[in-house]
């Protein structure tokens, strides 16, 4: 780790330093008396970092317990708020998750941040919680044939599973975070409405999920498709209870995020390196990088409480174990990795 951490030493120019002081410029009218709409900004923003889960599990390569619990405590150690750690489904659909015992029990928990796990049924939320899990997610779609090739199952038959979950959750406690696959374009059924999402998202929030993250699962969306999606999903679950997740296939996960961060939004999951490509389109790229989603946050002046220079690091230290270069274009500037 020490020898990733001398190794990614950003050097930024001084135009890029100031950007942390770019908020009351940025959201101040212009010389032409004309307001910015970068006043709507939110002040502050949450990132959950999905890498150690998301970004791993496509990976053809076993990557051993130990690695996995060094990336989380990196992660941790750059003040992620939120890092989803693993995912207890079945060894036999998910090789790479069959540590996930291990891994909850072997990574040193920061008071304040949390680490939550997947977990598509009851069985598995069973699991979780004896392995020490404090909060869970579940996985829908806003596509039916995406739901039955995922998860063998109707979005209404999942929901019905789901329900199990969220019951034996409220029981315990224990907090649950929905997501929503396929918001803005599924690879079977092409674009999706804004309609159906809203109401698979209302679903969830009414069957207890806190916080409603919407996936554009095969990086298709464009900012306006993120604002008629937002739209619709809006009128049926808070504001403050949605978040986004992004995957940069199409190079428009930053722009999308910006167009939901001007829309209230103030939740962004992303992936460390870029982590977790889209197995529906060959050769490109997956979820957006935490890295770009932290430098462009900082350089509109939002809070995220992260450590870029830190997280950087944890990008080289994953990316090395994996024998990859980042996705991440600042690591990228920054590190020539």
């Amino acid at each position: 780790m020490a020898t990733a951490m001398r190794f990614c030493r950003a050097v930024y120019p001084c135009w890029a330093l100031q950007t942390r002081g770019l908020s009351a410029a940025a959201t101040a009218p212009g010389a032409s008396g004309v307001s910015s709409p970068l006043k709507r900004l939110p002040a502050r923003v949450k990132i959950v970092e999905v890498g150690p889960r998301d970004g791993l599990q496509n990976e053809k390569t076993l990557v051993p317990a130990e690695v996995k619990i060094q990336l989380i405590d990196m992660l941790s150690e750059a003040g992620l708020p939120v890092i989803e750690a693993t995912s207890f489904v079945s060894p036999k659909w998910v090789p790479q998750m069959a540590d996930q015992v291990e891994v909850m029990r072997g990574i040193r928990r920061r008071p304040d941040a949390s680490y939550p796990v997947l977990t598509p049924n009851l069985q598995g939320f069973q699991a979780a919680v004896r392995a020490g899990a404090r909060e869970v997610a579940i996985f829908g779609a806003a596509s039916e044939l995406f739901s039955k090739k995922n998860i063998n199952c109707s979005v209404e038959e999942s929901l019905q599973r789901f329900e199990e979950v969220t019951r034996a959750a409220k029981e315990q406690s224990v907090p649950v975070r929905g997501y929503v696959s396929c918001v803005l374009g599924c690879p079977y059924e092409g674009k999706v409405s804004p309609e159906k999402v809203a109401q698979v998202a209302k679903r969830l929030y009414s069957m207890g999920c806190y916080e409603i993250s919407l996936g554009d699962t095969i990086g298709v969306g464009t900012p306006r498709g993120m604002q008629e999606m937002l739209t619709a999903v809006s009128r049926e679950v808070p504001i403050s209870a949605i978040a986004v997740h992004c995957h940069d296939t199409y190079g428009q996960a930053l722009a999308n995020i910006l167009v939901a961060l001007q829309m209230g939004v103030s939740v962004v999951d992303s992936s460390v390196a870029g982590l977790g490509g889209c197995p529906y389109a060959q050769g490109a790229s997956g979820n957006v990088a935490t890295e770009d989603v932290v430098y462009m946050l900082h350089g509109l002046g939002i809070h995220t409480g992260v450590d870029l220079q830190k997280l950087m690091d944890a990008g080289v230290f994953i990316c090395r174990v994996l024998n990859r270069k980042t996705s991440s274009k600042v690591a990228q500037a920054s590190c020539k990795l």
